[in-house]
C-alpha cells in the first residue's frame, strides 16, 4: 500500500499530514520531529505496531510543501 504524507514548513514550525487517513496529522518544531510524529501516528490508523514496515520516500516539492510516498510493507 502506497499513502501520501504531506509536511509543510509553517512560520512556527512544520505540519504533516496523511490526507487519506482522515484526522491523521501532526505538528513540530522540527522536520525530523514533525516525520517521527506523523509516522508514529501512522502506524496508530493503521492499527500496526512495527515501524519497520514502513518507508518513505521523498517524491517531489510543492512549496512550501514536501510531498512523500509512505509506503507500508
Amino acid at each position: 500500500m502506497v499513502l501520501e504524507l504531506v509536511v509543510t514548513k509553517t512560520a512556527d514550525g512544520y505540519t504533516a499530514e496523511v490526507p487519506s487517513l482522515h484526522g491523521c496529522e501532526s505538528w513540530a518544531h522540527t522536520e525530523d520531529e514533525v516525520m517521527e510524529k506523523i509516522l508514529e501516528m501512522s502506524l496508530f490508523y493503521l492499527n500496526m505496531d512495527d515501524i519497520k514496515r514502513l518507508k518513505v520516500d521523498r517524491a517531489r516539492t510543492d512549496f512550501p510543501s514536501i510531498i512523500y510516498k509512505l509506503i507500508i510493507k
